[in-house]
């Protein structure tokens, strides 16, 4: 392409532009924001589902199975220090927040004293009833995101005469583009952990380089991935378009696109732990609440529109091109 052709081309769209009037849009539809708010209030203040039932009465067994396999006094009280950390603490109704496509939420340390209404109740989860509850509360995610994300794409369409895609449509390619990234996650990165445990045994200092290593390559997958269903629910593409549509704009614009997913990061994890300052015992985390869900739905609706308008920018930019 010659100076002639770069200078016709139109500037691209701002990183700061496009999250300024995320926020502007969400400010004028606050209600694009209930369905983070309604998960936030659930997960602080409605039941736990918890899991330490199920495996409490095998514990006794492990630590015979662990002493007669030669392992230490000091590793074993280390798993159990773990266990008696973790495991108590995890609420299965996480599952909610479903990925790459699901409604924002904090997390909360579900200890079963931290909320103003005092202890809430617990729901044990059996060996029966685990498949079931992992099935329901998977689905419901997946139904959650897609609408979540429905509803947030619609205030980044401009001609809102255009019929939206369709619920059931959504939610479909939710489920389509959750099970694909799942799935591609544990084939890439049973082979990764196997690489750098292998490379953890012959030197420390192998593996620190292909951890770095890993975490440059990695931004070829992190902008395809955020980008991917955003041709879903602004275009109507199915998810192989929508994903191949992701890839082309980062195969021209990784730099630009790079900074842009970087700053939605930094922006939704930094204020993350701003809302995370009340404790959980106390109102003043409605305030934390509110200020994630607004935050969040401002830089999904920033994503939208820096999408709408990078995708507009590249087809503008390669039809001067093959001029």
């Amino acid at each position: 392409m010659d100076v002639s052709r770069k200078e016709n081309l139109p500037l691209p769209p701002g990183i700061i532009n496009s999250i300024k009037a995320g926020f502007d849009v969400v400010a004028a539809h606050i209600t694009a924001i209930f369905l983070p708010l309604f998960l936030n209030l659930f997960l602080w203040l409605g039941p736990r589902l918890r899991i330490d039932a199920l495996f409490n009465p095998i514990k006794g067994d492990m630590v015979l199975i662990w002493k007669n396999g030669g392992m230490s006094a000091a590793d074993i009280q280390n798993i159990l220090t773990w266990y008696d950390a973790t495991i108590p603490q995890i609420n299965l109704f996480w599952l909610l927040r479903a990925l790459p496509i699901g409604i924002s939420s904090l997390h909360f340390s579900q200890k079963v004293d931290q909320t103003p209404f005092g202890v809430p109740s617990v729901l044990q989860v059996g060996a029966v009833s685990l498949p079931g509850w992992l099935f329901l509360l998977t689905v419901g995610g997946w139904i959650g995101g897609g609408l979540y994300f429905r509803s947030v794409a619609w205030l980044a369409v401009e001609n809102k005469d255009v019929p939206h895609v369709g619920v059931l449509r959504a939610i479909a390619q939710t489920a389509l583009i959750s099970i694909f990234w799942g799935v591609l996650s544990v084939m890439l990165g049973v082979p990764i952990f196997i690489a750098f445990a292998a490379l953890l045994q012959i030197s420390q200092f192998l593996a620190q380089i292909f951890i770095m290593l890993l975490s440059i390559a990695s931004i070829w997958v992190i902008v395809p991935l955020f980008f991917s269903p955003h041709g879903v629910f602004l275009k109507k593409q199915n998810m192989l378009t929508s994903m191949i549509s992701s890839a082309q704009m980062a195969r021209y614009m990784l730099p630009t696109s790079s900074l842009f997913v970087l700053a939605v990061f930094l922006l939704s994890v930094g204020l993350n732990y701003l809302w995370s300052i009340p404790p959980e015992n106390s109102w003043m985390t409605l305030v934390g609440i509110f200020g994630h869900a607004f935050v969040t739905t401002a830089l999904l609706a920033s994503s939208f529109i820096y999408y709408r308008d990078m995708s507009a920018w590249l087809k503008t930019a390669l039809e001067k091109m093959r001029k």
